[in-house]
């Protein structure tokens, strides 16, 4: 089931798309984060409405508000871990085998076909992070790892834009990761009962056409269960949490030189079996 949150007349309504993905059927929920605290069985028996052609609406971000920061995985691919580190030691050096954690401010997920704010005067380089984030379903607390698959509720594509200067010029990541239009994410929730647990899907990420990022999401450094087991040990994520699992290399800040983004460049981020996430810098 491929689930999305979408703009009919003005009102923000959520759907399943329908098998040939042309069409949403409504579902009886006031947001994303609604159904996703029914649980997915409820979603999956919920009555759906008449089909609405997908073109005839506006999609959003399958999660446009979330109820929290979004909690991202920092270096969670060795080969991403490995190019940061040459692109600036001081600041993306990982000399532990531990996660590194940092959380996203999204006050307004960016929609697929939104624009990236390039933040002329603010932001010199600019980058791309094409992510698998995994939505959190019953509220997690004290997770056992073999038993982390049961609190998913579903996955989407997230990209983490970031603003190179501004994050490597603080201790910490929160400002140059979370800048106004810094989040797209979609184009749908996957749900969980579509794929195995955990997921090993193609993960690409395109600029202006040209292949930059290419990976599979099963190579992460700390794992999709691991990471619920270790975060929900001491705190709980409730349902609609959104964890972004990490980029694999490729990013802008791996090349040399680097290739960063410019106003008018497109980005394409694509994750197996979910969609592409496609949007503009502006």
């Amino acid at each position: 089931m491929k689930l999305v949150t979408y703009l009919e007349k003005g009102q923000e309504k959520v759907g399943a798309l329908t098998a040939d993905e042309k069409a949403i059927r409504p579902l009886p929920y006031a947001d994303m984060v609604s159904a996703i605290e029914a649980g997915l069985a409820a979603v999956k028996a919920a009555p759906l409405g008449d089909a609405v052609p997908l073109e005839s609406v506006t999609l959003l971000a399958p999660v446009p508000r979330p109820r929290q920061d979004v909690i991202c995985l920092g270096m969670n691919y060795v080969d991403h871990a490995r190019e940061a580190a040459k692109f600036n030691g001081e600041a993306f050096a990982k000399d532990k085998p531990v996660a590194v954690y940092f959380s996203k401010r999204v006050p307004e997920a960016v929609a697929p076909e939104g624009f990236i704010d390039s933040h002329p005067g603010l932001v010199e380089k600019l980058d791309y992070e094409a992510e698998l984030a995994v939505i959190i379903g019953p509220a997690a607390k004290q997770v056992h790892a073999e038993r982390a698959g049961e609190y998913v509720f579903g996955y989407t594509v997230l990209n983490d834009v970031s603003a190179r200067t501004l994050q490597t010029a603080h201790k910490q990541w929160y400002y140059g990761k979370s800048l106004d239009g810094f989040t797209p994410m979609g184009p749908c929730i996957l749900t969980a009962d579509e794929v195995s647990f955990p997921p090993a899907l193609r993960i690409t990420a395109r600029v202006n056409g040209e292949q930059r990022q290419s990976a599979v999401t099963d190579q992460l450094i700390t794992s999709i269960a691991d990471t619920i087991a270790e975060l929900s040990a001491g705190m709980t994520l409730l349902p609609g949490t959104i964890i972004a699992t990490g980029t694999p290399a490729g990013v802008g800040m791996g090349f040399d030189p680097p290739r960063f983004l410019k106003p008018g460049d497109t980005v394409e981020c694509e994750i197996e079996k979910i969609g592409v996430l496609r949007n503009t810098v502006k």
